[in-house]
């Protein structure tokens, strides 16, 4: 996918010593192991600061709310498949894909999605950082594969966001968000072979 939509956080100076920029890796890491943990409403900013190793005045310096926090992290998330393999097929980029989204799914950063879902339903904040962050980036990963396919014509105009797109991913995000069963490499084999491979080759440009 292309690069997402970057949401600007809101930040407040509170005076001391400059942010240490050094430290956000730690600090987001550190955010998505506890939500995975304990979820959006057991978050606190006294928590992360200690799973972080760093000081209360370390975190408010970079947001003043749990909300803020949250949203910045979730829209950096999905980052590893940004640019979506070129593999010059449109089966093995969509193989490859496939593996990215499950090993980010499988990580810290999926299973902090899942945690956040149920807070959603009252959080716009958080809905539109899941839109504009993780999701587009998805979106965008797969729109420019599909892109580079019509452009090597091995795939017919104007598959993305067709059904035909949503239907290489929705047996994983079903196992992901639905029903807790294992998403590993023999399962997504399974879909590419059964599902995807089929979907491929049903969208190649009529000839006549």
């Amino acid at each position: 996918m292309l690069a997402a939509q970057r949401m600007e956080p809101p930040r407040t100076s509170r005076g001391g010593r400059p942010r240490d920029p050094s430290r956000d890796g730690v600090i987001r890491a550190a955010i998505l192991r506890l939500l995975a943990e304990v979820g959006y409403g057991g978050l606190t900013m006294d928590a992360v600061a200690a799973e972080a190793g760093v000081g209360k005045a370390t975190i408010y310096r970079r947001w003043r709310t749990k909300q803020d926090l949250v949203v910045d992290t979730i829209s950096e998330l999905n980052q590893a498949i940004a640019e979506p393999p070129d593999t010059g097929s449109v089966e093995g980029d969509l193989r490859q894909i496939m593996s990215l989204v499950v090993a980010t799914v499988n990580s810290p950063a999926g299973g902090a999605i899942r945690s956040i879902l149920p807070a959603m339903q009252y959080q716009p904040a958080l809905v539109e950082a899941f839109r504009t962050g993780p999701l587009a980036v998805w979106r965008a990963a797969y729109a420019q594969t599909w892109a580079r396919a019509e452009a090597r014509g091995e795939v017919r105009p104007g598959l993305d966001q067709s059904v035909t797109a949503e239907a290489t991913t929705a047996l994983l995000v079903q196992r992901w968000l639905l029903t807790g069963e294992p998403l590993d490499a023999a399962y997504v084999d399974e879909v590419f072979e059964t599902v995807v491979r089929p979907l491929v080759a049903n969208a190649r440009p009529v000839q006549g």
